[in-house]
């Protein structure tokens, strides 16, 4: 199975190198021709200069795109851990309206670990690249499954509930991309005691005396599980991450908290680890939202699978 695989990658890959450049266009989603043909124009500047970059083996030329730094760092990142083609030379694909701008989904990328000993780890996957409102590049990152995506994207209650999911499912896709990443400082971050702050396209931390008011009576020492985690990220040359499932829950009483539960797993070589993630989201400024608790629970406890009953929730705290 491991040599056919090989065999078929070595395939894919030659049709990759060989393959013209990359176009690239949108369907439908965006009515300014202007504001269409630079999103247009900055995709395929992104996507072409990654094919070039793959295919003579060196570092992203980032005067090739029109990213900012934040972008530029985060690709670095993901490229130094393991460089990545797009798999197709002809990509048309619909655009999602955001909040805060736009998003292409969708784009097909194959990831080709530098670790020879990481061979099984090299796969398909898919970016999502974001836009403000003038078609600026302001994120790139691994996305996850359409399907996931979709189930939880949909809303009966309004523009101000779907905006916050978009924002939920966009901070998702960043915390899986900074597992891939290895980016140790951003995922200890999401576990500290303090409340993150999400202003724009930044995630801060911001001492507030409200996240003890909506805690409850619930423990926990993250220090034992931030430090396993670093030691297994520095031992690791990569690691796949996958999100088996994604709850978005609205507080039955106010409406301006939501519950974030994912099912997160990631692996490498003789490496396996699993559990869930909990977040309380607070969109009292919309503006401005704020995650005040994150938990994480590993999926067995002795041995034994968790129980549903015990995974956390909005109801295991006071709001």
């Amino acid at each position: 199975m491991r040599k056919l695989k090989l065999v078929l990658l070595s395939l894919l890959l030659t049709d990759i190198i060989n393959a013209s450049s990359i176009t690239f266009a949108i369907s439908d989603g965006i009515e300014d021709p202007k504001l269409k043909a630079i999103i247009e124009s900055n995709v395929t500047k992104i996507l072409n200069e990654v094919n070039a970059a793959c295919k003579e083996k060196r570092a992203l030329d980032f005067s090739k795109m029109e990213v900012n730094p934040n972008v530029q760092e985060s690709m670095t990142m993901l490229w130094e851990i393991s460089p990545f083609m797009c798999t197709d030379d002809d990509i048309i694909e619909h655009c999602l309206t955001t909040g805060n701008g736009y998003q292409i989904r969708n784009i097909p990328l194959l990831m080709i670990p530098n670790v020879k000993d990481s061979l099984d780890m090299e796969e398909y996957q898919e970016a999502v690249i974001s836009f403000d409102k003038e078609g600026n590049v302001e994120k790139f990152y691994l996305s996850i499954s359409m399907n996931l995506y979709m189930n939880d994207i949909k809303s009966n209650l309004g523009l101000t509930d779907l905006h916050r999911r978009q924002v939920i499912l966009d901070y998702v896709e960043q915390f899986r991309t900074a597992f891939v990443q290895k980016d140790i400082k951003f995922i200890e971050q999401q576990f500290s005691d303090e409340s993150l702050c999400i202003v724009g396209e930044t995630i801060t931390q911001k001492q507030d005396s409200a996240t003890a008011k909506i805690r409850n009576n619930i423990k926990q020492t993250k220090d034992e599980f931030i430090r396993h985690l670093r030691g297994v990220l520095m031992r690791v040359e990569t690691i796949k991450v996958d999100i088996d499932n994604i709850e978005i829950m609205p507080h039955p009483v106010n409406p301006n908290f939501y519950g974030l539960t994912i099912k997160l797993g990631w692996s490498a070589t003789n490496y396996h680890d699993e559990g869930y993630l909990f977040q309380i989201w607070d969109f009292t400024d919309d503006n401005s939202p704020q995650i005040p608790v994150t938990t994480w629970q590993p999926d067995m406890i002795n041995g034994k699978p968790l129980p549903k009953e015990e995974i956390f929730g909005l109801k295991d705290f006071d709001i």
